[in-house]
């Protein structure tokens, strides 16, 4: 982290418990979407940890990734996370935003405002769910004790419906072939064409987490030529 201040890391659940308060009193479980519950999961999580907690966004404490998750529904700037010419804007503003009232912030994130793309529900499935599973691990994964999760089987086919869409963008700087191979049923999508080829085998969770560049956290595992996977481990990954 880019702080140097001592910061108490806190045990993630592996019971749910956090990820369970996401639905306390709602009257049917299957009344939120994926993408609504990792959104309500990592804001429970943001509760619990505060705003000093580790992350896996380099240089980001959990106030820094709240700010950056409040002005990507919110705000015009969040293109410069792509444009450099109002990345520097961009930093200051969630600089700014970051050194708000916390609860406030983690509240915003909770619920997006009813102008923002992100409270129509059909474009919260597809601009969120990556984001914010994405992110959710980010934070469960830099606390001690964390341990993967058990994912429903409709949630593991969101994910891997992820990957299909994504996965050519996120491979693209690869010089080697790279094929996604689904646990356990081996199906596979081929993210980069090309020989020699490296095979990406795991579960739809952590072969999302690989392809958005977390592979030092990914549980997954290479088959190929021993340079290639090499190569490939190497290579800047993600948007």
């Amino acid at each position: 982290m880019a702080s140097g201040r001592r910061r108490q890391r806190t045990a993630v659940p592996t019971d749910g418990g956090a990820d369970r308060r996401a639905f306390a009193g709602l009257p049917r479980l299957t009344s939120m979407s994926f993408a609504s519950s990792e959104r309500a999961a990592l804001c429970d999580l943001f509760d619990d940890l505060g705003p000093d907690a580790p992350t896996l966004c380099e240089g980001w404490d959990t106030r820094d990734l709240a700010a950056h998750l409040h002005l990507r529904e919110t705000s015009l700037l969040a293109a410069g996370i792509l444009l450099p010419p109002v990345a520097g804007m961009l930093e200051r503003r969630q600089k700014e935003v970051a050194g708000g009232d916390w609860p406030t912030l983690v509240a915003r994130v909770r619920r997006p405002p009813f102008w923002s793309p992100s409270a129509v529900g059909e474009i919260d499935k597809r601009m969120n769910l990556a984001e914010y599973f994405v992110h959710h691990e980010d934070v469960r994964r830099a606390q001690d004790g964390w341990e993967p999760r058990e994912l429903a089987p409709s949630q593991q086919q969101a994910l891997w419906g992820v990957l299909k869409a994504t996965a050519r963008t996120h491979y693209r700087n690869a010089d080697v072939g790279v094929v996604l191979r689904r646990e356990p049923d081996g199906a596979e999508i081929t993210a980069r064409p090309g020989i020699p080829a490296v095979v990406i085998v795991g579960p739809p969770p952590e072969l999302v987490l690989h392809a958005f560049g977390r592979a030092a956290q990914a549980q997954v595992t290479f088959e190929g030529p021993e340079e290639a996977v090499a190569r490939l481990q190497e290579t800047p990954l993600g948007i």
